[in-house]
């Protein structure tokens, strides 16, 4: 059974023996990762509150998302989110429904988040080029963008 109080996109490519990605895979993760987020927002029982980590892949998101208690009123979405449009849509979907959204950024120097992604599984690893990729196209979130709070947490 998912874990009902975090969506991460990339728990969608997993198979029973390891993690798969592919470009159509991926996409349909994010497909299921959206319609999860809907699910859980238009449920029975929604959360009160919705905290967005993004970061560098390695960062150490979901580190710190693991380490948070268990709480129904709070949903993690644990992703990369490099930009403004690629956290629009979690934003779009809370607010339609009254739920305030907070984003943590755990920032991380390139070099530690290369280094740290390195030392995972080999299925888990990303391609050095996506991760130079996320840290060049990298906004931080603000209070601008809709979120109610923003904390920032170096993780180096």
């Amino acid at each position: 059974m998912p874990d009902q109080h975090v969506i991460d996109p990339d728990s969608f490519l997993e198979t029973e023996g390891a993690r798969v990605w592919t470009p159509e895979r991926s996409a349909e993760a994010w497909r299921t990762a959206f319609a999860r987020l809907e699910a859980r927002l238009t449920g029975p029982a929604p959360p009160r509150r919705i905290v967005v980590v993004c970061g560098l892949q390695g960062a150490g998101k979901s580190t710190w998302v693991a380490a948070q208690d268990a709480d129904a009123d709070t949903l993690y979405f644990d992703a990369a989110l490099p930009g403004m449009r690629h956290r629009r849509p979690i934003l779009i979907q809370a607010t339609r429904q009254g739920i305030p959204v907070e984003a943590v950024w755990i920032r991380v120097p390139l070099t530690v988040a290369l280094a740290r992604n390195a030392m995972r599984r080999a299925d888990r690893i990303v391609p050095e080029a996506s991760i130079r990729s996320v840290e060049r196209l990298f906004e931080p979130p603000t209070q601008a963008e809709g979120f109610a709070r923003v904390t920032v947490i170096d993780a180096a």
